[in-house]
């Protein structure tokens, strides 16, 4: 069965999550996830992922919970497993990726948002980690990195006293970046997706590498010279020059697409991307 919805433009790619009615998660599932993501790193031209639940009420609400019914360990480990590699990969994305939150984000399904660079809810959204209730707790990353998000006080009230967060609280702790109208949040991560396809693919490569820097514990002293050395290395390439000429000559870049950016290393393509 089709879990995941794929279609792209060339510059932005959208992944829609689509198992009625709660688009709810399989093994399976998280690695279609898993391997679209992948497939995606190694397409220079997707410089954005959109992601998003299919239907007017869910994002997804996680975890399909007849998977652990009967207890099986083994059953556990594989989807624990699925779960950190889906999402991890998803983290770890070459593209700057946005979810769209178009309803409920429940367990696994806010722990995919988690993932994301940037979350965008609808008014109407409602976002929890509610996996103790039910005897078991987040296992994709999600007491990781809710706490680097929204502070170590708020990441215990959601998961140790199982709280659910609605869209203005997201907002005013730093769950989400955005709140919009119900229907508004594709619409809304796909213009801001069309923003970064403008930017130049290595400088925002670095750049998120950089970000990640401090989540992954690396001393700041480090990070900072890591920091000012990648700023130097983007004179080695095409992108340095053409924005800085373009913006002189008021016109538009044409950057070169990037098959992989990361710290230390960037590979060329010669498609170029006009922003």
């Amino acid at each position: 069965m089709i879990e995941l919805d794929y279609a792209h433009d060339g510059a932005v790619a959208q992944l829609t999550l689509k198992r009625p009615p709660a688009n709810a998660f399989t093994a399976d599932g998280l690695l279609q996830l898993q391997h679209t993501v992948e497939r995606l790193n190694g397409e220079a031209r997707v410089r954005a992922i959109v992601i998003t639940g299919d239907g007017p009420k869910f994002f997804s609400a996680g975890a399909d919970l007849n998977t652990f019914a009967d207890g099986n360990r083994e059953v556990a480990r594989t989807a624990a497993a699925r779960f950190g590699a889906a999402f991890e990969t998803l983290q770890n994305a070459r593209a700057v990726v946005i979810a769209a939150i178009n309803g409920y984000a429940m367990g696994g399904g806010l722990e995919c948002a988690l993932a994301c660079d940037i979350r965008i809810a609808e008014q109407h959204a409602l976002l929890a980690l509610p996996e103790t209730a039910v005897g078991l707790l987040p296992c994709g990353c999600g007491t990781q990195t809710l706490p680097w998000l929204v502070g170590e006080g708020w990441a215990k009230r959601m998961i140790l006293t199982g709280e659910r967060v609605d869209a203005a609280t997201a907002l005013r702790i730093g769950l989400v970046e955005e709140v919009v109208e119900r229907g508004a949040a594709l619409g809304a991560a796909l213009t801001m997706a069309a923003r970064v396809a403008g930017l130049s693919p290595q400088a925002v490569g670095f750049s998120k590498t950089l970000i990640h820097q401090a989540r992954n514990g690396v001393p700041r002293a480090a990070a900072l010279a890591l920091e000012r050395e990648r700023f130097v290395d983007l004179f080695d390439g095409a992108d340095q020059r053409e924005g800085v000429n373009a913006f002189l000559e008021k016109r538009t870049p044409r950057w070169q697409a990037h098959s992989r950016t990361q710290a230390g290393q960037s590979s060329h393509a010669q498609t170029e991307i006009h922003g």
